[in-house]
């Protein structure tokens, strides 16, 4: 969608209040959201987390209400591309649907996949599965590095837990060896 300019949302800033009524999506241009659910006692889980390029609020694109609130996890620029926008963008480039297409149904499988873990995973192959996940390709001596960096929070968040379980889980692996936990 070119031509398109976005807003500047400070980290922690709300942009999307899960429950309420939209009729666009978000593309991030630059930072980072979290894709996310919370309950009363704070307890959080994180449905996922999209940097540039990736959008978030194509649910609501139905008419329906928001599943998940967004919120910046850094500075972020997000541009707002209201319905009736995509729709004109998708006539002029219906490719564009198919990709936008593809990249919903990837989410509905990565939803699928969190479902079947948070049923049939222990806590443990969970974080491993995660760290697995999120860790960039081998380097020379075979050793894996995640770039992103993560609080033992953040861990639990995505992999429904608590903070504790996740400070056991991550001692006990880098203790045997697994992982080595570098602060900052």
């Amino acid at each position: 969608l070119p031509g398109i300019l976005g807003n500047k949302h400070a980290s922690g800033t709300v942009i999307i209040e899960e429950g309420s009524l939209g009729d666009a999506l978000y593309l991030v241009l630059a930072g980072r959201v979290k894709a996310f659910s919370d309950d009363a006692r704070g307890r959080e889980v994180v449905y996922g987390v999209y940097g540039p390029g990736e959008y978030f609020g194509e649910m609501s694109l139905d008419g329906g209400p928001r599943s998940a609130s967004v919120m910046a996890v850094e500075t972020t620029v997000c541009a707002m591309v209201a319905r009736q926008t995509l729709r004109e963008h998708i006539v002029e480039h219906p490719d564009f649907a198919f990709e936008l297409i593809a990249r919903v149904i990837r989410r509905a499988r990565m939803a699928t996949t969190n479902a079947r873990n948070m049923a049939l995973l222990d806590v443990y192959g969970r974080v491993v599965q995660l760290l697995d996940g999120l860790a960039q390709p081998p380097q020379a001596d075979g050793s894996r590095m995640v770039g992103e960096r993560l609080t033992h929070g953040d861990i639990a968040a995505r992999v429904g837990c608590s903070r504790e379980m996740v400070s056991r889980l991550l001692k006990d692996l880098e203790r045997g060896g697994y992982v080595d936990v570098q602060r900052g």
